[in-house]
Order: structure tokens, then C-alpha cells, then sequence
């Protein structure tokens, strides 16, 4: 007889309906935590860490990445909604609401005895014709005006921030995404956002230019210099230790007088002709500066040398501002005093320091043509920098979506109901037989967002979404041609969805819930469960 035992039908099917349970409760746990946050009208959540350090935020990404989470479920829809924010900037919430709906939709039909395979194909038909008609939604602006991109910075950071500080970060967020825009595409990586423990959250400024967190090494060196020439360097100017273990040996003072002499000559070269550039491009002109900004280091020595001859020099700059150093100054940044000419060094009408206590600020400002910027956050503790500062990267990312997709969609929650109501007209000639029920899912799942949008307002749900979804019937609200985006009061305008958010989202929803719905039992992995076989499994 075979060891093999096969198990109760009855129980397998127990067995399965659990796990599917499993998985529908945890995507619902995660939903009801999150759905609180969405919109402008969404509430905070408090994160405690283990060290007592509190956070205020409503951010899904910032929740998602922070929050301990121990459902293994939760867990996979947690990190899938995470990638939603690392690949488009925005749609974390969404995404878990929609893969909470989706599930709680489709636990109706699996409870009537609905194989959860026949739900899934109807999940990806309904998938395919929402692209296809978010595509017809998306109103296509080739050349975007600062009037469109304005409502569309306007739009993200209402949901992140107070309207005070919105008010104040749109322009901002705005002018700093075109700043960096040129021919060969945009890169958000070319603006620097600097964090000013000062002020408050509403003095937040756009720097044509880039701040820098750290000022002069010397306190002779000059901490104003107007019409600056700007070296950009990356080389040692400081003894350095040989890479392999050596000794030298002397047998007097003078030997070793000569040693030190013969190592500290090889610094003084390379100073020496940062001086004789300095003085051949400014002479004895009173009214030009020179700004040496090194990513290696500077000895005090070499400093003593440089602040002799009124030059400004700034150590150990990080990596990532060299490239920027060269947008804004328009110089080359040079790994050798070798051969260094007036040609390669950069312009900068104004280098300045500011000092907060015990912090000190380079402001590298007034060039001639920068592609690259610095968004100055202040705030008055970390707490506020933090919550401005994931709302500023958002913005950023929602102003540069547009831009590189070149239309917008209507926002509000509004493109959601458009969408259930076509699926819900066309689901006779989408499918046939029972897949229909996966689209009807679908289509009910859609308008969780419009429907958490309104709760969160203030106002019932069912009554709102009902009307507009009435007013959908006439033709009144919501189409290709709408100029309002606000499902819940349709005279407000220029609320705007990102198309990719929205596409992305709506993608990785259904990709997350089929797979949890196609779950039909939880192991232990492990070589040990391996080895013995899965609990309740065959024997």
C-alpha cells in the first residue's frame, strides 16, 4: 500500500477557502489602515519607532516602508504599492485600496461557488479596456504651459501638506522641474533639496543655483565673493598615506627634515598652480573672486596657503554636486592641476555663506544659464522638514510625469467612475459567460477611490458617488472633453491625474489581487518543511 494518503475533499476545500480568507482579510486590514489618508482631506498617522522618534505623515509610501507589518500578505502588498511610489512618484494608497476592493469584490462571487480563475480573466479583460480607455481620457498637451503644470504640482501636494504650505511649495516645485527640462530630456537627480533647520515650512525658496551644507575650512578666507571664478576640482590636496604598508628610515634630523620637505613639495606644486590660474584670470582686479569647491581633501596647510592668496576653498563636496556644479557654473570639473586653463573654470555672480548655529551654508548663486537647481526646505523641527521634503519629491515627480507623457487625466477620483460606468455599459461585449463577474468585480472595485474621496471629505459616499454617477448618465460630467476634475463638485477645475500613475496603478492592483487570489494555501518555507512535507499535506 502507498504511504500516500489522499486527502478529504471536503477538508482540501475547507483548507483552500481559509487561506483565500487569509489573504482577503489582510488586503482589507491594510485598506482600512490606509484609506483614512487619501486625498486633500485625508487625515495624518503617527509612526513610533522603538527609540521614542515620532512622525507625522499621510504619505502611503512613507506608512508602507515604516510601519512594522507581520502579515505576510500585507507584506507583499506593502512592497508592491512601494514600487508604485519608486517608479512614478505617486499611487501608493491607490493601489492598496484597489487591491483591497478588488478582493473584497470578488470573495461575493467566490462565496457563490465562482472558481477564483474565472474572476482573474475576468480581472484582466477589465484591465485591458480600462488602459484602453484611460487612453481615450488622457487629454494630450504637446507643448504643457506653467498654467497646467502649476494645477498639476497644485494637485499632488494638496494631499501631502496644509493648503498654507501647498500654496507656497507649487510654484517652487514647478519652476524647478522646468529649470532643469533642456533638449536632451530631464533628470530630477540635477536638483538638489536642502533641509534649513530655520524659519518655517511657508519660507521654503527655489535657489537658482546649488546650496551647499558645509562652508569655508579657514576663518581668514572670505565669506562673501562676488563675479567668482568657480574651480571644480576632485584631487587631493593633503598627504596621503601609500596604499601599501612602507617605512622610511633617517638617521638625523636633517634626513627627516628633508623627508617632510620632499612630501609637503608635492602638495605645494599642485597649490601653486591653482594660484597662478587664480591670478591670471583676476590680476589685481579687486571686483573678481576665485572659489575653489574640491571633493578630496585640504590640509590645514594647504588652506593656510589658499586663504593667503583670498581664495575661497570648500573640502570634501559631495559626489553628487560635482555634476550639478558644472549645470549651474558651466565649468569642467578637472582630476588633475595639470593642465588647467581659464577655460575650465565656471562663473558664478555670487558665493556666499550663511551660518545657523552651528551649521554652515554655501550658496553658489546669480550664474548666467543653470541647469540645475537647489529646492531650500526650512521648518522649524526634523518632523516638518521630513513631511515637506517626501512632499516636494512627489511634487517633483508629479510635475515631470506630464511632461514626459504629455497629457494629463482628469483627477478626483473622477476617471474612476468614467471607467466603471463604460465597463459596467460594455461588459456584454467584453466577455461572454462567467467571466463577466471578474468585470463586474472590477467595475465596483473602481469606484473605492471616489468613494473613500467623499468619506474623507466629510459628506456620505453612496449619496455623492450616486448623483454624479447620475450625472454621468446625462453627459454632464466627466468625459474626454472635461474640464473639471472633481467628482464631488464638478464646477472646481484643474484637478489632474497623472496617466502613468493611474496606468501603473490600476496594473500592478490587479496583479497583486490575482495572485492572492489564485493562493490557495500558506506554507512555511524552509529545507526543514521541505523535508518533512507541508502541514495537513499528504504524508
Amino acid at each position: 500500500m502507498s504511504s500516500l494518503q489522499l486527502l478529504n475533499p471536503k477538508a482540501e476545500s475547507l483548507r483552500r477557502q481559509a487561506a483565500l480568507q487569509v489573504n482577503i482579510a489582510a488586503a482589507q486590514g491594510l485598506q482600512q489602515v490606509l484609506e483614512t489618508n487619501l486625498g486633500p482631506k485625508g487625515t495624518l498617522k503617527m509612526l513610533v519607532d522603538g527609540a521614542g522618534n515620532i512622525k507625522l505623515t499621510k504619505d502611503g509610501k512613507v506608512l508602507l516602508s515604516e510601519m512594522q507589518i507581520q502579515n505576510p500578505t500585507a507584506v507583499m502588498i506593502a512592497r508592491a504599492a512601494a514600487a508604485q511610489d519608486e517608479i512614478t512618484g505617486d499611487g501608493t494608497t491607490s493601489v492598496v485600496l484597489l487591491v483591497g476592493e478588488l478582493l473584497k469584490q470578488a470573495e461575493r462571487f467566490v462565496s457563490e461557488g465562482v472558481h477564483p480563475r474565472i474572476i482573474t480573466d475576468g480581472f484582466e479583460i477589465a484591465r485591458r479596456e480600462t488602459l484602453k480607455y484611460l487612453e481615450s481620457c488622457k487629454i494630450n498637451k504637446k507643448d504643457i504651459e506653467r498654467e497646467m503644470l502649476l494645477q498639476v504640482a497644485r494637485s499632488s501636494l494638496a494631499t501631502k501638506v496644509t493648503q498654507e504650505v501647498s500654496e507656497t511649495l507649487v510654484p517652487i516645485v514647478t519652476d524647478a522641474v522646468l529649470n532643469v527640462k533642456t533638449e536632451k530630456g530631464l533628470d530630477l537627480h540635477m536638483i538638489e533639496i536642502m533641509q534649513m533647520q530655520h524659519g518655517s515650512a511657508r519660507e521654503c525658496e527655489l535657489v537658482k543655483g546649488l546650496v551647499l551644507d558645509h562652508g569655508a575650512r579657514h576663518p581668514d578666507m572670505p565669506r562673501v565673493v562676488n563675479n567668482a571664478y568657480v574651480l571644480i576640482l576632485n584631487v587631493s590636496l593633503e598627504y596621503e598615506k601609500t596604499e601599501v604598508n612602507s617605512g622610511f628610515f633617517y638617521s638625523s634630523a636633517e634626513q627627516r627634515d628633508r623627508l617632510v620637505q620632499s612630501e609637503r613639495k608635492f602638495v605645494d606644486d599642485k597649490l601653486k598652480k591653482i594660484v597662478d590660474l587664480k591670478n591670471e584670470v583676476c590680476g589685481l582686479d579687486g571686483d573678481k573672486g576665485f572659489v575653489v569647491i574640491n571633493q578630496k581633501g585640504i590640509d590645514p596647510m594647504s588652506l593656510d596657503v589658499l586663504a593667503k592668496h583670498g581664495i575661497l576653498a570648500l573640502r570634501r563636496a559631495k559626489r553628487r554636486n560635482m555634476e550639478r556644479l558644472q549645470l549651474v557654473t558651466g565649468g569642467e570639473a578637472q582630476n588633475s592641476v595639470d593642465d588647467l586653463t581659464p577655460a575650465v573654470l565656471g562663473y558664478s555672480g555670487s558665493v556666499y555663506e550663511e551660518t545657523l548655529g552651528e551649521d554652515k551654508f554655501t550658496f553658489v548663486t546669480e550664474n548666467k544659464d543653470p541647469k540645475s537647481c537647489t529646492v531650500l526646505i526650512k521648518g522649524p523641527s526634523m518632523h516638518i522638514l521630513n513631511q515637506t521634503k517626501d512632499a516636494v519629491r512627489d511634487g517633483l515627480r508629479a510635475v515631470s510625469n506630464v511632461i514626459k507623457d504629455e497629457g494629463v487625466v482628469p483627477g478626483a477620483g473622477s476617471f474612476f467612475l468614467a471607467a466603471s460606468d463604460h465597463l459596467t455599459k460594455n461588459i456584454s461585449t467584453l466577455s461572454k459567460g462567467r467571466t463577466k463577474t471578474g468585470i463586474q468585480a472590477f467595475s465596483e472595485a473602481l469606484l473605492v477611490i471616489p468613494k473613500t474621496l467623499v468619506k474623507n471629505s466629510g459628506f456620505d459616499a453612496l449619496d455623492v458617488v450616486s448623483t454624479c454617477q447620475d450625472e454621468l448618465e446625462d453627459g454632464r460630467v466627466i468625459g474626454v472633453d472635461l474640464n473639471s476634475g472633481d467628482s464631488c463638485d464638478p464646477t472646481i477645475e484643474g484637478i489632474w491625474d497623472s496617466f502613468r500613475v493611474l496606468r501603473n496603478a490600476i496594473t500592478a492592483a490587479v496583479s497583486i489581487s490575482s495572485n492572492l487570489l489564485l493562493c490557495d494555501e500558506l506554507l512555511k518555507a524552509g529545507r526543514s518543511s521541505l523535508k518533512e512535507g507541508p502541514p495537513g499535506g499528504p504524508q
